[in-house]
């Protein structure tokens, strides 16, 4: 088959990678790609405006579109396509404000008794009532912009004074539209950890779990961010854990879109928080995560293309994917000093082809070419994958290949993976 995948950051190299293995494809293109996508992926000559993109599809016949960003999906670029006769992986506008909308959200699982944090919504003519109900909390308290804010829209707060900062500092637009409303909730303790399913409007199946790391510095301190670096599989989520997630978490969302008119095809992310035993959620995305796709994917064995294609076509083929092989896979992100709030780019970056050599996988993030030359461009510039028998072998290859690579104010997590240990 042929497929054209949209993206261009670190998710969509991991899925051009893995696609580029399937033996079901004939043809991969991307847009608008990066480096490391171009590697498997040509780029494809088009914008990313829908009238072309279909002509696109139509003129390399192409038999699938893979979307890994959220905001072609909030903007419908799925039923668009599909109203062209295009598939996709992906959801409808519909079935993607499960994670547009942190309010729509919360209420989507409120109505089908999935576990969640308690919350209450405000938007920002509601401020009075919003500081008030504030001043009840017991801290700490987390605060989510209600839209699309690349990962960065929570703000746990541990004091009122700073959750009524945080409040003024979203309605005045600090997150642009996507904070002129809000959800507050009350803060969960325990253990974070990510499910990824491939989802055909109908049944599922999960992917090896994980956990991302939000927090821009060392010992989970420092602002969010679009995460550091996550590991696979995470050990927190056991068979038995992974048993709840999926008969009271992922049956009755999916079951739920499907009942009210809007079913999920494409993979759903439950972002989870685990304590003594019982999984609850803390956010759905409607795509595939960054940086744990990175992991996740590393330890994949199958044929991802005809996974995603026959999820695609409502008819999924869970023969498609293999069981994994007991391996685990170390995502380590290089960033650039500065992020998540403002830094440099446009610096040369030296010692991929050497972290390679050493058995690492090296997956573009924010990074272009210039001269010749791989040169940094954005926060997030490599996510530096290590896989091992064991984690911490993993880890290991991770940060071994990390001191390889070189580039000015190159920044970076030490210590991505080390809670699991305490695990294991």
């Amino acid at each position: 088959m042929n497929i054209l995948l949209i993206g261009s950051g670190g998710r969509e190299h991991a899925i051009a990678r893995k696609l580029s293995e399937s033996s079901s494809v004939d043809e991969l293109y991307s847009y608008p790609g990066n480096p490391g996508i171009w590697q498997y992926a040509p780029k494809a000559d088009i914008k990313l405006e829908y009238p072309l993109v279909i002509d696109f599809c139509k003129s390399k016949k192409i038999d699938l579109v893979v979307v890994g960003p959220e905001q072609p999906l909030a903007e419908g670029i799925t039923d668009i396509l599909n109203e062209a006769g295009i598939k996709v992986f992906g959801p409808s506008k519909k079935a993607a404000s499960i994670e547009s909308s942190k309010g729509f959200a919360k209420e989507f699982m409120f109505r089908h008794n999935i576990p969640t944090a308690k919350y209450k919504i405000f938007d920002n003519e509601n401020i009075k009532d919003a500081e008030k109900y504030l001043n009840g909390c017991n801290y700490p308290v987390v605060i989510k912009a209600d839209g699309l804010a690349a990962g960065k829209g929570v703000i746990i707060a541990n004091e009122l004074h700073e959750a009524i900062d945080t409040l003024r500092s979203m309605f005045g637009g600090i997150f642009s539209d996507a904070g002129k409303k809000v959800v507050i909730e009350e803060f969960l303790k325990g253990e974070e950890s990510s499910i990824l399913a491939i989802c055909d409007g109908k049944d599922f199946i999960t992917l090896p779990s994980s956990q991302d790391h939000k927090r821009a510095l060392d010992g989970d301190k420092g602002k969010n961010t679009g995460g550091m670096g996550a590991y696979s599989p995470a050990p927190i989520v056991n068979e038995n854990i992974l048993k709840k997630v999926e008969d009271k978490i992922l049956k009755p969302a999916i079951e739920g879109m499907q009942s009210e008119g809007f079913p999920f095809i494409g993979c759903l992310y439950a972002g989870l928080m685990i304590d003594n035993g019982e999984p609850s959620v803390v956010e759905f995305n409607a795509r595939f995560g960054d940086p744990e796709t990175q992991a996740v994917l590393s330890l994949f064995e199958g044929d991802l293309a005809k996974l995603l294609y026959s999820a695609a076509i409502g008819k999924i083929d869970k023969s498609a994917m293999k069981e994994t092989s007991g391996k685990f896979a170390c995502c380590v992100i290089l960033a650039s000093e500065g992020y998540p709030d403002s830094y440099e780019k446009g610096y040369a970056i030296t010692g991929i082809d050497e972290a390679e050599k050493s058995g690492a996988i090296v997956y573009h993030s924010g990074t272009k070419t210039s001269t010749g030359k791989i040169l940094s461009d954005g926060g997030r510039v490599l996510g530096v994958t290590g896989i091992s028998n064991s984690l911490k072998g993993a880890i290991d290859n991770a940060y071994n290949a990390v001191g390889k690579i070189n580039f000015a104010n190159k920044f970076y997590r030490k210590d991505i993976g080390n809670k699991a240990l305490k695990i294991t």
